[in-house]
């Protein structure tokens, strides 16, 4: 076992050891399943505290792992060094330039309301409780990913601390080759300290969801996937499948039940966003109608992802690649055998989103992110019981999966690959880039100090 206290004298920030006080609290992320239990968490407070860790570890021979909230967490870690990033939190906006620079624990929520003071907006991700910097190493699937593309498009540079102790900045006239991996390859490259995006201006956005009682699941589902055969270039659309579990932290009068929401992002006129979502509007009786003019800080009210911890759970596959059939009335039967309503299942939340337009184009120059040519991505979220997420949940995916062949992917995007397996991981990138992504990993990190595969992905 390494004397940590040499490590603690040369930071600033926290060190602490297995077993000791205030361990729990430094390696719980968002995720509550995953009990880390790594040989020592360190918390840094600057960067020049991640460099001495990386070096530490490096002369002791001990892999470095890195969480920022733990959203990604879908293994346990037992061994090693984790870098928890917490502390490096810092946003700032350049209005002029329009762009924002953020560290490596900063979450959507605070670089959301720094750019949105300046009139400006980052492509973040549904959820502003995620940390960013793991959700663009993916990619990102956002709440406007037709209307501008894949999140990580919009980085302009990374710096990171590689696995020789060595702060290297990332970007198109620098390590170009490391740039192009940091955009979509996700791990395995060192610890990312800071990155800078591209904001952009959206006057107007028109945005929300519409919520219809379970009653209507089928006409619902039908009537959007017809919707997204032609829908708007600019428009983003998703539906959630939520059936609420009979428990006590549900409101009373809804609990057992199932509810439908349609969640729509224009960024464009109120009069022309009213228009295009006019047809989901008519759907069905709405129960709830929370679309309309959107400030550009309330972004993550489209999906109203949770924000506090608990025991997760999630599998998801992409739709309808190159020459495979769009969601007709025969995948809604399939998918709705398997989630409708009344059917026994520990999947509580099945969430189809759209995706396509400018998701389709990839960056000048290129990048790693996989799964550009999907047109939908299906999201699998089950019941937070631990005791499902060993056997019930898996087997429950796996029938969906099974139900719903003809029109599933064979590729994904890292970001929805967690806790699936290697083969499932390798789909993650086309061939000839997952064997880039590797030779990429091979130059930066020769010794694998940073463990990365089908059972290191990041949080």
């Amino acid at each position: 076992m390494s004397d940590f206290s040499e490590l603690q004298s040369g930071l600033s920030g926290s060190v602490i050891e297995r077993g000791h006080a205030g361990f729990e609290d430094a390696v719980r992320g968002f995720n509550l399943y995953y009990s880390q239990s790594p040989d020592v968490v360190v918390t840094p407070a600057t960067t020049a505290d991640v460099v001495e860790a990386v070096r530490f570890a490096a002369a002791h021979a001990l892999p470095v792992r890195v969480q920022a909230t733990g959203h990604g967490a879908h293994h346990l870690i037992t061994d090693g060094l984790l870098v928890d990033t917490r502390l490096l939190d810092e946003v700032s906006v350049d209005a002029t330039a329009k762009t924002a620079t953020f560290g490596a624990g900063a979450r959507w929520a605070s670089i959301v309301a720094a750019a949105a003071s300046q009139d400006l907006a980052p492509i973040t991700g549904s959820s502003a409780n995620v940390g960013a910097v793991g959700y663009l190493l993916g990619g990102g699937l956002g709440p406007l990913v037709r209307s501008h593309g894949v999140s990580s498009d919009y980085v302009l540079s990374a710096t990171l601390v590689t696995a020789d102790g060595e702060l290297v900045m990332a970007s198109a006239d620098s390590n170009p080759e490391l740039f192009w991996a940091l955009r979509g390859g996700k791990g395995g490259f060192g610890v990312v300290t800071e990155m800078t995006i591209r904001l952009v201006d959206i006057p107007s956005l028109y945005a929300g969801s519409l919520t219809f009682d379970g009653a209507h699941l089928e006409t619902v589902l039908t009537a959007w996937a017809e919707y997204v055969l032609t829908a708007h270039d600019d428009v983003s659309t998703s539906v959630g499948i939520v059936h609420l579990p009979d428990v006590e932290q549900i409101p009373e009068h809804l609990r057992g039940k199932t509810m439908v929401s349609v969640r729509f992002a224009f960024p464009g006129s109120v009069e022309q966003g009213e228009r295009l979502a006019a047809p989901l509007r008519a759907i069905a009786p709405v129960l709830i109608d929370a679309l309309g003019p959107m400030p550009l800080g309330d972004v993550a009210a489209i999906h109203a992802d949770p924000t506090d911890p608990s025991p997760a759970w999630g599998r998801a596959v992409m739709l309808k690649g190159p020459g495979q059939p769009d969601l007709d009335s025969a995948f809604v039967a399939a998918l709705l055998e398997q989630v409708g309503v009344g059917v026994p299942s520990p999947i509580m939340v099945a969430e189809l989103r759209h995706l396509g337009s400018a998701a389709i184009r990839d960056v000048a120059g290129g990048s790693a992110v996989g799964g550009r040519s999907s047109n939908f991505t299906l999201m699998l979220v089950g019941v937070p019981n631990p005791a499902l997420f060993e056997s019930a949940l898996p087997a429950a995916a796996d029938a969906v999966a099974a139900a719903i062949a003809p029109w599933v992917s064979p590729e994904i995007t890292i970001n929805f690959a967690g806790g699936a397996g290697a083969a499932v991981f390798e789909s993650a990138w086309p061939a000839e880039t997952f064997a880039r992504l590797a030779a990429v990993r091979a130059s930066v990190d020769p010794t694998g100090l940073f463990p990365y595969g089908p059972h290191d992905i990041a949080g």
